[in-house]
């Protein structure tokens, strides 16, 4: 199969990119509008960017008639956000904050997750997450026009917060007790759970 993306609608060809692109880990994004209303939502364009300064990088598509997304607006407004980690225990949870809710409907109550509070940016953590990252933003690029056009949003990690109990002896994360998962296509995921090790040439 040979296929030219012109010749098709951006929804089909971002179904055939969502399902060759795999896994794609989930930034589980909190932030908080200037009128104090809080926002949480998972998006699987995601990784990180470099140590140097450590950065992240997500991008929310636009809704379909072409309007940014709430975690857009308010990231515009304060240029602070937190990425949670997602594993397996609160997959489901993190399901449920996909769905397309008013702006002033909270998603963390919707989930039935807890707020914790960051120590260096406003939008509040997900106590649930095994680990966040409090970011401040460092640009955001615009990426096409219109319906499923793109914010790609960088960010600059302030702090990190990781729960001990996914720390192995040496203070490094067990990705067993992490146990994340990852976006497949359609509403398929995967998780971390099947490992194998192939060392770097020397």
């Amino acid at each position: 199969m040979e296929i030219n993306p012109s010749d098709e609608s951006p929804r089909e060809f971002y179904f055939r990119m969502v399902s060759l692109i795999t896994p794609r880990p989930i930034a589980w994004v909190s932030t908080i509008s200037n009128s104090g209303h809080l926002n949480l939502a998972p998006y699987s364009f995601f990784n990180g960017v470099t140590a140097a300064p450590p950065s992240v990088v997500f991008s929310p598509v636009n809704r379909p008639d072409g309007s940014k997304k709430d975690t857009v607006l308010n990231i515009e407004q304060n240029g602070q956000f937190v990425i949670n980690v997602v594993s397996h225990a609160i997959a489901e949870k993190m399901n449920l904050t996909s769905g397309d809710f008013g702006f002033e409907e909270n998603e963390f109550e919707i989930a039935g997750l807890t707020t914790v509070d960051s120590l260096k940016v406003k939008p509040p953590r997900v106590k649930e997450s095994a680990a966040q990252f409090e970011c401040e933003l460092i640009q955001i690029v615009k990426v096409g026009d219109g319906p499923l056009a793109a914010n790609l949003i960088i960010g600059k990690i302030l702090h990190l917060h990781i729960a001990d109990e996914v720390l192995d002896q040496r203070g490094r994360v067990d990705s067993q007790r992490l146990d994340n998962v990852g976006r497949l296509g359609g509403a398929e995921y995967s998780t971390t759970r099947d490992r194998f090790e192939i060392s770097r040439p020397s």
